[in-house]
């Protein structure tokens, strides 16, 4: 399992609510204070503050809804959704009218007057028109850290929409039918090269961090040799009749110069990242372009764990650039996937034919061919069959029980 700590040691978890208790703390420790030291005035103070909070992004909404509404109403909204859309896009929604509304409510039953109640509208009013101002010039924006926050919550990263196009464009076309092409590459390939193993019959996708692929991956390395390709997969695409889709094989050598066969490419969206990070006028430079590969990964695998279509078809192999001074880095990372999928995710294994020719052989002295002897009749053993079937028992449930003691069986 050291593959998958090695990537879980570099995918980005999602933002949790650490900041929403940081402020329920500091404003309940606040609060406390307030009521400890002038507990008689908590409520004009409360509400004041709050007015101060609604007030200030409600003035910017007003700003902000007079350039929609004069330059952008017909180009960016629908008529008939005018006012749905562009009120709660300017920040006029409900949430701010009805704190406001609140705020204003419990200020006016509040029972002991603000001190220098006239000073205090002044502050509020100055506060609100000087938020506004700041929120426009950007002093107020939104940190780094907010803006990613909210990309990654409403699923606006470019990662997520080049993830979704990769797998509804590609990946959930191909894989389907991915088995009966390696099967047919097989047939007509048995004599050049060995079984393949489990694990080599899935489509291994390699998403490198630094998104700089090559079109060939023996240039890579030269434990990688090409080898033959798939049989074409041709759909009907976008008005395109019988559009090919194809797989290329290879063969990784191991330390030992074992071949291993597999089907292996890399993920074609890191094109676009990588070629956007290279035109300024995109504004994408390498740390954003790192940055939105790992949230491909991590948007893709979490795709692809909920498609029905694609499951237990397809390998996702994120390769780290820390180790690009190794020549044969890109090779032994496939070969440890691919030993890892043969060893640990495919372990329910039918026994060999010599243990099964051992084990009836001790039973009987009939030959390792005959079928076995059940209360000392022959019976020729059914074929299994690879359909799903539905076993229940008559028998009544019976309560559990504590196994009875018996040392006997110890001494």
């Amino acid at each position: 399992m050291q593959c998958l700590r090695d990537q879980d040691a570099l995918i980005p978890r999602p933002r949790g609510n650490l900041p929403k208790a940081c402020a329920a703390v500091l404003a309940a420790t606040t609060i406390g204070c307030i009521v400890f030291l002038s507990p008689e005035r908590l409520f004009g103070w409360v509400a004041m503050v709050i007015l101060i909070l609604t007030l200030g992004p409600l003035l910017h909404g007003l700003c902000l809804l007079a350039e929609e509404m004069l330059f952008h109403s017909h180009t960016r909204y629908q008529r008939r959704q005018l006012l749905s859309h562009v009120l709660p896009a300017c920040g006029l929604g409900g949430k701010t009218l009805l704190a406001a509304g609140l705020a204003g409510l419990l200020l006016y039953l509040a029972g002991h007057p603000l001190p220098h109640k006239g000073q205090c509208w002044k502050l509020l009013f100055l506060a609100s028109v000087l938020y506004a101002l700041f929120k426009s010039l950007g002093v107020l924006g939104p940190s780094e850290v907010e803006v990613s926050d909210i990309c990654e919550g409403r699923k606006m990263n470019v990662a997520h929409g080049l993830a979704w196009s990769f797998y509804l464009g590609y990946l959930q076309l191909v894989l389907p039918s991915l088995e009966d092409s390696i099967a047919s590459f097989h047939a007509t390939h048995q004599a050049s090269g060995p079984f393949w193993g489990r694990g080599s019959r899935k489509l291994l996708v390699l998403i490198p961090l630094n998104a700089n692929i090559s079109h060939k991956l023996e240039d890579e390395d030269d434990n990688i040799r090409f080898y033959d390709n798939l049989p074409n997969n041709e759909i009907d695409r976008a008005g395109v009749r019988g559009r090919v889709y194809k797989h290329s094989v290879y063969r990784v050598l191991d330390e030992h110069g074992m071949a291993h066969e597999c089907v292996v490419e890399y993920a074609t969206p890191l094109l676009t990242l990588y070629n956007m990070s290279q035109q300024s006028s995109a504004g994408f430079g390498e740390p954003e372009r790192r940055q939105q590969v790992l949230l491909f990964y991590r948007t893709l695998q979490d795709i692809l764990d909920h498609s029905l279509e694609c499951r237990n078809r397809y390998k996702l192999i994120l390769l780290n650039d820390e180790h690009e001074d190794d020549p044969h880095f890109l090779s032994k990372a496939i070969l440890r996937h691919l030993q890892q999928q043969e060893k640990e995710e495919f372990c329910l294994t039918p026994p060999p034919q010599q243990e099964m020719g051992h084990l009836l052989a001790s039973t009987s002295s009939a030959p390792p061919s005959a079928p076995p002897l059940i209360n000392g009749e022959w019976h020729q053993p059914e074929p299994m069959s690879r359909e799903p079937t539905l076993m229940y028992s008559l028998e009544e449930p019976q309560p559990l029980r504590e196994p009875t003691e018996n040392t006997d069986h110890y001494h």
